[in-house]
């Protein structure tokens, strides 16, 4: 019988921990709750054995084992172990990330009185309190109170301790930190179903004399059939006056039972009900065009012959591509195969899966970070019982354990959102190739503007490149226009956020009732508040960033007023505008650059009788605010929509005839290799939403940079013509893809120990000597502070993978044997951003 199982937790920390197994013996890919570091963590069983690894060393048992059965699949489990060398992660934390089951792990806080703390007490009853304390008298008291409540030595539950003696989070905390308390956290299985309750009349029961109340609730009930939501019953109009204690009397008087039933999960989407309104059909509704069939004749032959066959389908903007992804997933379901759909961004779901219910019904689930725990927790089980055969989600949804895997696409693949930007720190679409081959299956990446990376692995030949190269119906791309931003600031004498001509052709939009966007892609009102004395910039307290200005109030001449409010979007920090500049006191602080809460107001000032819409990530907070906004663009309820990228990607709204594009150069300015193609997938999605419709689309591009080779390329609907240019760049620089790349930050909330360990790591990398192998750094990275945390950087570029992986695990082992800490080390493989 197995004597020890390997538990990977989610720890910043390169190792598995091993357990003896205690009664019941878990699965490879099972939970268990273990101790660990004076806490109950939950954590996955990677190994069962019985290889003692030292005979003096005392191991601790599992405390609980939570699935009889492997939850993670041996498939899943390979891609964990392939993920965590990839990206040189942690075993524990990718594996958190791929089980969305927080819901079904309850955390809390449990205190016991330290040896420190009893003395205190002991001390305080026989001399008194000491008054020396920055805490209040109360707070004093409170202290003592929970000294009290815990001095028999059993821990106490952090609830009950607020409750019996008013300490709140703050004391306590500060209580543990001055040794009087010690903390443990506890980890304990949750029911994580979604229940809700039925009020239900019992059958065939003698009706006894009743009150006026209690007829009323009878009748209500009566009405509807006999069974109703509690809450639904509750908030009835005709039971307002009735009180709530009425129900519980009718319950213990046996006329009504109380259920606890499962509660409806609600895919919603947009068009879910039966199309999107003016006509427009679903994406399965289509009848395919020649492009399109053989698009799909390509990727179902693939799916035929079987095996891991990675494809890349370029297609231009409204060529089409949802109709084939549509198609190919209807033939892996007539196959017996289940079909995963990734999609960058939340903002896109809505749309797709108001399609997919429509052409597949029940057997869609959703999976993205907007669900509830337990609504992930009740998606992600309904999958893993092969209850739904086709999954749409975000970065996360590769990991949904999928039956019987046959397809994958990744629409809009070369988005940089599928970078997750936290440890484990993989991109979504390369896992997605990795988990077709692991599976046989076929794997779709679709783009107009393909990342680079995965247009030359199609040239190649290690993709099998798909091109659909004209619009459905002959429909032409929209024609591009450069507004020269130099050349209007000399001509009207000022700066302004839209040029003459942007508001000409908006007005003549709305004048023939046709539908525009405006991108304008910064958040909020002003991103910068300066003082026009010094040029000082109020910046974050938390990070080194410019705050930005979001109003509340109109001001209407520019100048920053007391009292407005400035928000960091890096770390959330709010604060008031300051009355004088904090660095010279003058009070000439003025408000500089526009974010499309400005974009908003002053296209309402300029079109008063528009109907305008704002979409970014401050009127777009939940998946319901996505949908009913795209509910109303699509219904003509908005004739002019102004937004960041938000805006750019995958919308189909036919109504749109014109793209205005205002400032989105403004990025080719940022230390990042990657700005140019940033620029140009930007301008050639943006301008894909217009003429989708049968009416022809234009676009108008502000810029201050009209002869930069990404913005000509872009106006020209010419992609490959930018990679050709932009290929030479990155071979003379030795950049992606012509080498592979990590980006090593040393973070730490003490500067001098941030440098310290930045210096370190050089001198080891100038020692090691190394070859084939470029290492830039160390040097601050471009936003040296970020949410207290102090960031050096360096960029390694190598020739192969291997020969990159090997130096970072090398650098790894210096830095343990140096002190340093794993959480002062973030490693980037194959890093997007740079900042």
């Amino acid at each position: 019988m197995p004597l020890f199982c390997d538990v990977a937790l989610s720890v910043p920390l390169d190792q598995l921990f091993t357990y003896t197994v205690n009664g019941v013996v878990p699965v490879v890919g099972a939970r268990v709750l273990v101790p660990f570091a004076g806490q109950r963590l939950m954590g996955v069983v990677v190994r069962v054995h019985e290889d003692a690894p030292g005979e003096a060393i005392e191991f601790k048992p599992v405390q609980q084992v939570m699935d009889e059965v492997a939850l993670l699949p041996d498939e899943l489990m390979k891609l964990a172990h392939w993920i965590a060398h990839y990206y040189v992660a942690p075993l524990g934390e990718v594996l958190r990330g791929m089980l969305p089951l927080g819901a079904e792990v309850k955390r809390q806080f449990v205190y016991r009185i330290a040896e420190a703390g009893r003395r205190v007490l002991y001390e305080g009853a026989a001399k008194g309190s000491s008054r020396r304390s920055k805490l209040t008298a109360e707070e004093q008291n409170r202290e003592y109170a929970v000294l009290n409540y815990l001095e028999s030595g059993e821990a106490g539950k952090a609830g009950a301790l607020r409750s019996a003696t008013g300490a709140n989070k703050a004391l306590l905390d500060g209580m543990v930190r001055k040794k009087w308390l010690e903390r443990e956290a506890l980890a304990e299985e949750r029911d994580a179903r979604r229940l809700e309750k039925i009020a239900a009349l019992v059958p065939e029961v003698p009706l006894p004399k009743l009150n006026e109340n209690q007829l009323a609730v009878m009748a209500e009930l009566a009405a509807v059939g006999g069974r109703m939501r509690v809450r639904d019953l509750r908030s009835a109009s005709a039971l307002s006056a009735v009180p709530e204690s009425t129900l519980g009397t009718l319950v213990k008087r046996g006329l009504v039972a109380i259920e606890a039933v499962a509660e409806v999960f609600h895919l919603g989407g947009v068009g879910a009900g039966g199309g999107f309104g003016g006509g427009k059909l679903h994406a399965h509704e289509h009848a395919l065009n020649e492009a399109q069939m053989e698009a799909l004749g390509t990727i179902a032959s693939a799916m035929t012959k079987g095996g891991f066959r990675p494809h890349l389908l370029y297609g231009v903007t409204g060529s089409g591509k949802t109709t084939v992804y549509f198609a190919a997933m209807q033939r892996a379901l007539e196959a017996g195969k289940s079909a995963l759909l990734l999609v960058p961004e939340i903002g896109l779901t809505p749309a797709m899966v108001g399609q997919m219910v429509a052409a597949f019904g029940s057997e869609v689930a959703l999976l993205h970070s907007q669900l509830t725990p337990d609504e992930r927790a009740e998606q992600w089980h309904r999958i893993r019982r092969g209850e739904a055969r086709v999954v749409v989600g975000t970065r996360s949804a590769v990991f949904a354990p999928m039956v019987n895997l046959g397809l994958i696409l990744v629409d809009e693949e070369h988005d940089s959102s599928y970078k997750q930007e936290e440890t484990p720190r993989y991109h979504g679409r390369d896992v997605a190739v990795m988990r077709a081959k692991l599976n046989d299956a076929v794997v779709v990446l679709g783009s107009a503007t393909p990342s680079l990376e995965s247009w030359s692995n199609a040239e190649k030949g290690r993709y099998a490149r798909v091109e659909m190269l004209t619009r459905v119906m002959d429909r032409p791309l929209p024609k591009v226009a450069l507004v020269d931003m130099r050349a209007e600031f000399q001509a009207v004498g000022k700066e302004e956020i839209f040029s003459r001509r942007l508001v000409e052709e908006v007005q003549a939009t709305i004048d023939r009732g046709e539908q525009a966007i405006v991108l304008l892609n910064r958040r909020g009102y002003s991103f910068v508040v300066m003082c026009r004395s010094c040029g000082e910039k109020i910046e974050c307290e938390n990070c080194a960033i410019s705050m930005t200005y979001h109003k509340h109030v109109t001001t209407g001449d520019g100048i920053a007023q007391p009292g407005e409010k400035l928000e960091c979007h890096y770390c959330g920090y709010k604060r008031n505008v300051p009355k004088t500049c904090p660095k010279c006191e003058s009070e000439h602080l003025y408000y500089m650059g526009a974010g499309s809460q400005q974009g908003e107001e002053r296209l309402q000032e300029i079109f008063p009788g528009a109907r305008i819409g704002r979409m970014d990530r401050d009127t777009v907070r939940g998946r319901s605010d996505m949908e009913r906004l795209l509910t109303r663009l699509h219904a003509g309820e908005i004739n002019l929509l102004v937004g960041t990228q938000m805006i750019a990607k995958g919308h189909d709204i036919h109504g749109v005839t014109l793209v205005g594009v205002v400032g989105a150069d403004f990025a080719l300015g940022l230390p990042d290799f990657r700005a140019a193609e940033r620029v140009f997938q930007l301008l050639t999605q943006v301008s894909g939403r217009a003429g989708r419709g049968e009416l022809p689309g234009k676009v108008l591009v502000q810029t201050y940079h009209p002869d930069h080779y990404a913005v000509k390329f872009a106006a020209e609907h010419d992609y490959p013509g930018f990679v050709a240019k932009e290929m030479q760049y990155r071979r003379w620089m030795h950049y992606p893809p012509y080498a592979v790349l990590a980006n090593v930050v040393i973070q730490s909330e003490k500067l001098e120990e941030a440098t310290a360990w930045a210096a370190a790591l050089g001198r080891w990398f100038q020692a090691a000597r190394l070859e084939k192998i470029r290492v830039l750094g160390p040097a601050a990275a471009p936003i040296v502070r970020l949410k207290r945390i102090y960031r050096f950087h360096f960029v390694l570029k190598a020739e192969q993978r291997q020969i990159l992986q090997g130096v970072l695990r090398g650098m790894l082992g210096f830095a343990e044997a140096q002190g340093i800490p794993r959480r002062g080390l973030m490693i980037d493989v194959d890093a997007v951003h740079l900042m």
